[in-house]
């Protein structure tokens, strides 16, 4: 069944509640494996959900190695001159720093809620988040002169802001570093992305992961489905969705062994980005939004008198 409306139907999928209403739930203690779119109404008390279009299979699996193991010499066949021992192809340089693996299966549950885009195409506001192991950020804040760290990343002036957290519900080190923020992880580290509005109005988040969408797997794109977070609440997005119930979980890794690459994508690893969607009817940039979020508490604060007109 197709959908009337690219943005019309939603999944949710929360395992961080805020003020909002449902649950908390902090991420699990790490393992031993490393750090730690209408339709009907939703019946989820939880506050944060997905959305886009019908049909968006979840992430497909890392596909299998396709190259026989180092050292070892393999059989070619041909059709024109039958069959023949080769060499091994050599294993392809490593590129430095960190990228983000297809990791251990985890417990997230969704389901579908109605949303509406106001614009499906244009988002209000777009956040990325660079990262690198502490060496690279540290090389990189030495070369531009990067600021003291920080942990939060805002968004639309505040309203929103987004984190990368560990697996025990540590905001993650962040620099700035030239015009990006980098955050700094760690090989074999398990993170989430969380995301707080800490606004009266609900809104779609469409996230990637190294230039793939966390949901379907796909090339990252406007066009596909998000994730919906309700009005002052929290929403951990903590892996690439495998199913309604279940997601890899994201954890650092080497660039070859990163999902991206083994996907043949390896262009972009290392950024996370977000787009967000205001719903049909809000208006996140109207004069009255303006003028209320430069409202001073003091308007003539200045030292001396000034001069007549």
């Amino acid at each position: 069944m197709r959908p009337m409306n690219l943005s019309a139907v939603g999944l949710l999928a929360v395992v961080l509640a805020g003020c909002g209403g449902g649950a908390s739930m902090r991420p699990a203690a790490p393992d031993g494996s490393g750090w730690g779119r209408g339709s009907g109404p939703t019946t989820a008390s939880t506050p944060s959900q997905p959305s886009g279009s019908w049909g968006d299979a979840p992430a497909p699996p890392p596909p299998p190695a396709a190259s026989p193991p180092a050292g070892e010499a393999r059989l070619e066949s041909t059709e024109s001159s039958g069959s023949h021992w080769s060499a091994p192809e050599p294993a392809p340089r490593d590129r430095p720093g960190l990228g983000t693996e297809w990791g251990e299966t985890r417990e997230s549950h969704t389901h579908e809620v109605s949303f509406f885009r106001a614009d499906p195409d244009r988002p209000f506001a777009t956040t990325a988040l660079f990262y690198n192991d502490r060496q690279g950020v540290e090389a990189l804040a030495a070369w531009h002169g990067g600021t003291p760290r920080f942990h939060d990343v805002t968004a639309v002036d505040g309203a929103i802001t987004v984190s990368l957290r560990d697996a025990w519900g540590d905001s993650l080190d962040a620099m700035h570093v030239g015009d990006r923020t980098y955050v700094v992880g760690q090989q074999g580290e398990r993170y989430s992305i969380v995301i707080s509005n800490h606004t009266a109005r609900r809104f779609e988040a469409v996230a990637t992961v190294d230039g793939l969408d966390v949901i379907n797997g796909k090339t990252g794109s406007f066009a596909n489905r998000g994730y919906i977070l309700m009005p002052h609440a929290n929403l951990e997005i903590d892996g690439f969705r495998q199913s309604d119930d279940q997601v890899a979980a994201f954890r650092f890794s080497k660039v070859r062994d990163s999902y991206a690459a083994q996907r043949g994508e390896a262009r972009n690893v290392g950024v996370i980005g977000i787009a967000f969607f205001a719903e049909r009817g809000d208006d996140w940039d109207s004069p009255e939004l303006r003028r209320r979020d430069t409202a001073s508490p003091f308007p003539n604060e200045g030292r001396f008198a000034p001069p007549p007109r």
